[in-house]
């Protein structure tokens, strides 16, 4: 059970990072400041710096609870599924799904432009996912659904890659269309899944 205080603490944190959200959704990610997110949490910057080291922290936590929720979830299915393919394109679902939740496209943008300066960050946000979708493909492998001849690590990284360039096409559609986006993954995974059966 938790302590009054690590309560007050978190719902503090949950504040700041909502506050955020709803800035970054109404001025865009650069043109707000730290300071607008603390008046809009009711708290002092310095407070926002004690939970977050940067505006840019700010944001890797917004996408890394997304992430995190969406692997959790699509975790607890994926091994269920008969089909890799099946399997994948879920968890590419559910991870576009929460991001979409958690960020605007509007600031998703900035962050999947190459000019931006929050391109590189999110990286080590990526690398979590990498090492999720290695897990499960190193289950896949052990059980016999996929080739073992291929780095599962390797394989998680290709499939990171394709799936970001997706995403990033896909928030700078004028009109996101998930159902166009769901399908192009899938004939992806199809062709990649298709040759690494044993």
């Amino acid at each position: 059970m938790s302590s009054l205080r690590e309560r007050q603490k978190e719902e503090r944190r949950e504040a700041i990072l909502d506050a955020a959200v709803t800035l970054f959704d109404q001025l865009g990610y650069s043109a707000t400041t730290v300071e607008q997110i603390a008046a809009r949490a009711g708290v002092s910057a310095p407070t926002v710096f004690n939970y977050f080291g940067s505006k840019q922290d700010i944001l890797y936590a917004l996408a890394v609870r997304a992430d995190t929720l969406a692997l959790n979830e699509a975790l607890e299915e994926l091994p269920a599924m008969d089909s890799m393919v099946d399997a994948m394109c879920h968890l590419n679902s559910m991870i576009v799904k929460r991001e979409l939740e958690a960020l605007p496209v509007t600031v998703w943008r900035e962050i999947c432009s190459p000019y931006g300066n929050v391109s590189e960050g999110y990286q080590a946000v990526n690398q979590r996912l990498m090492q999720g979708t290695a897990q499960q493909l190193r289950q896949a492998q052990q059980r016999g659904r996929i080739s073992s001849q291929y780095d599962p690590l390797f394989i998680a990284e290709f499939l990171n890659d394709y799936c970001t360039l997706m995403f990033a096409k896909l928030v700078h559609e004028d009109s996101p269309d998930r159902a166009a986006h769901d399908l192009r993954v899938r004939q992806a995974f199809e062709l990649i899944f298709n040759g690494l059966h044993p």
